[in-house]
This record gives C-alpha cells, structure tokens and sequence, in this order.
C-alpha cells in the first residue's frame, strides 16, 4: 500500500509542479520546454515502478523499470550485437536503398506521363499490401540473414517516398512555370532550381514516415527467420523463455534508436527547409 500512495502522491506534486511552470515565463525558454516532458517521461516511470511493486505485478507479465535497467547494463554487448545487426544492416541499409530508389523513380515518373498512370496505381496497391505476408517470401527469397530484412525495408519504405516525392514535384503553381519558360531553362535546370526547392518539404516528409517504417519491418521480418542475433529474434527468442525484462530491454533500445533516427532526420530537414514557413514558425 505504501508504494501505491508514495506513487500517486508523486504523480499529483509532478503535474503540480508541470501546471506551474506552464502559466509562468520559464514554458517559453528551451530549459523549460525540456523540463516539462522530461518530468513527464519520469513520472510515468515511477508510476509504473510504484504501481508493479504496490500489486506485485509478477515479471513475467510487466517488469518494473528497474528491473530493465539491471537487465540493460548486464545485456550491453548482447544489445549491441543485435542493434547493429537490425539496424544498422537491415534497417538503415533498407531505408537508403529504397528512399533512394524512390527518389529517382519519382523524377522518372515526372518525366513521363506513362509511368505516372501507369506505375502510381500499381505503387498504391503494392504499399497496401500486408508486410505480414510479404515478410516471409521475401526473407526465403534472399536468405535468412540481414539481406533479406533490408528487402522487407524496401519494400516498406519505396512506395510512401515515392508518392510524398511526386506530390512534391507537382507543387509549383503555372505562374512559376511559366517563369522559368521565359528564361528559356531547360527541364534539369528548372528540377534542380525551382521543382526540387519546392519538393523538399514533401521529400523529407516521406523520409521522416520511412524513419519508423524502416526498424518496424527490419524487426518484423527477423520473427520469420533470422541468424542466432537481431532485435526481432531476440525478442521472439525471450518471449519463449518468458524473459520480459530482455523483451523490454530490446523495445527501450529500438524506441531510442528509432527516436533519435528520426530527430536526425528532423534536424537534416530543419537546415535543408529553413526557408519554408513550416520551418521559420519554429
């Protein structure tokens, strides 16, 4: 019972404190734009922490954060081993080859009205498609190693870079056409000066959605064959052994490797878009 009052007791003076100093000047300052998640982030752990031991929830169904951490600092080559064999070979290697491939191809089916009837429907359809089904054929396809994870990220990641990158291509309007008719510029010349300054919002949209894409469908696809390493084996591997503090220990691992993959991309797009209005609001 005590664990259970000490907890909600915290849990009030923490959004005492956080209502606080929303209404004062420090919610306008960066130290208290930090502040105010961070306090957050550890109220929700010391909750979770009070609440598990107050009804002494058993492990094997949540562990506390403790716990976890222990488990962390004892697991540290084990989770670096597996990090780079999902995401650094799998995830990101995925992620740079089809945004890649989405990005060319999206030129090509600018240039060609053919492939923009032709090929979007197609993408559209491909993209619906259930990557719990795709996952196994393409991981028999290329092997059970980390290539096979790099072509489920492909697939993942091609069709919403493609389809942001096109829309983005399509953003200027007549009068700025027109405009670059009349300096007589020619199609590259008006790409790289006027379409693709235009796209970039768009473009780095679809590289942001791709971001998360990327390490689901590398973890996915390790559940349906995998060497004896990866995220996704091991969290298959230790939900059979009932080791949910490892389970956790590879989830806290993927969510800040996922997080700060995005904010790198966020930070990249923040510097490349600093002209737009999205971007000078900030």
């Amino acid at each position: 019972m005590i664990w259970i009052v000490s907890v909600l007791l915290f849990w009030a003076a923490a959004i005492g404190v956080n209502i606080k100093i929303a209404n004062s000047v420090w919610a306008k300052t960066r130290a208290g734009k930090l502040f105010v998640p961070t306090l957050f982030g550890v109220t929700i752990l010391v909750v979770w922490e009070g609440l598990v031991r107050g009804i002494e929830v058993p492990a094997v169904i949540l562990p506390p954060p403790s716990a976890i951490a222990v488990r962390l600092s004892e697991s540290l080559p084990i989770l670096w081993t597996d990090f780079v064999q999902t995401f650094v070979k799998g995830a990101l290697t995925g992620y740079i080859l089809g945004c890649g491939a989405a990005f060319l191809i999206a030129i090509a089916i600018d240039r060609s009205p053919f492939l923009q009837r032709g090929l979007l429907p197609v993408g559209n359809f491909v993209a619906a498609l259930p990557i719990i089904g795709t996952a196994p054929i393409l991981v028999m396809w290329f092997g059970f190693d980390w290539h096979s994870k790099a072509a489920v990220v492909v697939a993942m990641v091609f069709f919403p870079m493609l389809v942001n990158t096109v829309q983005g291509l399509k953003e200027t309007d007549a009068m700025q056409r027109d405009l670059m008719q009349s300096y007589a510029a020619s199609y590259w010349q008006s790409l790289f000066k006027l379409r693709l300054p235009v796209a970039m919002p768009f473009v780095f949209n679809g590289l942001k959605i791709a971001t998360t894409l990327a390490l689901i469908g590398a973890i996915v696809a390790e559940f349906f064959g995998s060497p004896t390493r990866g995220m996704g084996f091991r969290i298959s591997a230790e939900v059979g052994r009932l080791g949910l503090d490892m389970v956790w220990a590879e989830i806290t691992i993927a969510a800040i490797s996922g997080s700060l993959f995005y904010g790198f991309v966020a930070f990249v797009e923040k510097k490349v878009t600093f002209w737009h209005p999205s971007q000078r609001r900030r």
